[in-house]
C-alpha cells in the first residue's frame, strides 16, 4: 500500500466519483481506476459500494479513510519537523458557518500571507461534525462553539459571539421562548451547537418548540423568516453581513442564552508548526488595537 495509492482512495472517497477525482488530481480517470482496483486487491477487500453513478465507502473503506487521514497529517507533520519546524505542506482546518464567513476570511489572509508554503484547506460543518473530524483526524483545528469536554481534544477560546433571535418584522417583544411558542424554527441539523442552545432556551420556559425545518445557510434561514414567519438563532455579527436583515426584528436574549465562545481545538499531542503558527498569528491579530 503506497501513500499514493491512498491519495487517489481519498480523492474518490470525496468526490465520490472517479471522474470528478481525476479532474481534482489532474489525472486521467482510467489511471485512478487502475491503482484504485490495484488497491483493493492488494488488501483483499472492497473499498467502494457501487451503486448507479456514485462510489460509497464500504464498512473496511470507511475504516481505511479513518487510518488515511492520520497518515497524510503524520506526513506533514513530519515534512515540517524535517524543515526544521518551519510550517509546510496541508493543513486543513475546520469551522462553524457563520465563522467561516464572517471571521474567517481575514484569518486565512493573515496566514497566507505569512506562510504561503502551507497549502490550507477548509471545511465548514456544524460543531459535533466538526468534533468527528478532529478525532478522526480528518481536521487539523477547528473553529467550534465551545468549551467542548473531550478527552481526546485540547482548544483555547478566540473570541465572543452575541446570539440574537430573529422574528419577521413588527412580531413584538421577545422576552421568553414562551411569546414564540408554536411557531415555525428554522435551524440547521441536529448536531449543531446553536440548535442545541435554542433547544436548551425553550426548554428553560418549559416550551415545546415549532415545527422545526432544517436550513443549510443563514441566507436561506432570513429568506424563510421574512416569508413564512417562524423564528430563528443568529450570531448578531453573521446577521450584520446578510442582505435583508431589515425586513426582520432582532431580539435580545436573556444570559445565559445571549453569548457564546468561539473556541480553537485540536487533537492532543498534535501541535504541529502548522497549527503552532496558526495559533500565534491569530492571538497577535486579534490582540491587536
Amino acid at each position: 500500500m503506497e501513500l499514493s495509492q491512498l491519495r487517489i482512495f481519498q480523492a474518490v472517497a470525496e468526490e465520490g466519483s472517479i471522474a470528478k477525482a481525476a479532474v481534482r488530481m489532474s489525472r486521467v480517470p482510467s489511471n485512478l481506476s487502475t491503482r484504485l482496483r490495484q488497491l483493493e486487491e492488494s488488501l483483499g477487500v472492497e473499498l467502494f459500494l457501487r451503486e448507479r453513478q456514485r462510489l460509497q465507502l464500504s464498512a473496511a473503506g470507511k475504516v481505511l479513510q479513518s487510518y488515511a487521514e492520520r497518515l497524510f497529517a503524520l506526513q506533514a507533520e513530519a515534512e515540517a519537523a524535517l524543515k526544521g519546524g518551519e510550517p509546510a505542506g496541508d493543513f486543513t482546518i475546520g469551522s462553524m458557518y457563520s465563522t467561516a464567513a464572517i471571521h474567517l476570511p481575514a484569518m486565512l489572509a493573515c496566514y497566507h500571507r505569512a506562510y504561503p508554503a502551507v497549502n490550507l484547506q477548509v471545511q465548514t460543518q456544524p460543531s459535533g461534525e466538526l468534533v468527528e473530524g478532529l478525532i478522526g483526524g480528518r481536521l487539523d483545528a477547528a473553529l467550534i462553539d465551545g468549551p467542548m469536554e473531550y478527552a481526546e481534544l485540547d482548544g483555547l477560546p478566540l473570541f465572543e459571539e452575541e446570539l440574537v433571535l430573529i422574528t419577521a418584522a413588527g412580531h413584538g417583544p421577545v422576552a421568553s421562548a414562551a411569546d414564540v411558542a408554536g411557531e415555525s424554527v428554522y435551524t440547521f441539523r441536529p448536531r449543531c451547537s446553536y440548535r442545541r442552545r435554542l433547544e436548551a432556551w425553550f426548554a428553560a420556559s418549559r416550551v415545546a418548540m415549532g415545527q422545526i425545518m432544517e436550513i443549510e445557510s443563514y441566507h436561506s434561514m432570513l429568506a424563510c423568516v421574512v416569508a413564512g414567519g417562524g423564528v430563528a438563532l443568529v450570531p448578531s455579527s453573521m446577521l450584520a453581513s446578510l442582505p435583508g436583515r431589515e425586513s426582520v426584528d432582532a431580539h435580545a436574549l436573556a444570559a445565559p442564552f445571549d453569548r457564546t465562545t468561539t473556541w480553537l481545538m485540536w487533537r492532543k499531542g498534535m501541535l504541529g508548526a502548522n497549527l503552532r503558527a496558526w495559533i500565534e498569528l491569530q492571538q497577535g491579530r486579534l490582540q491587536a488595537p
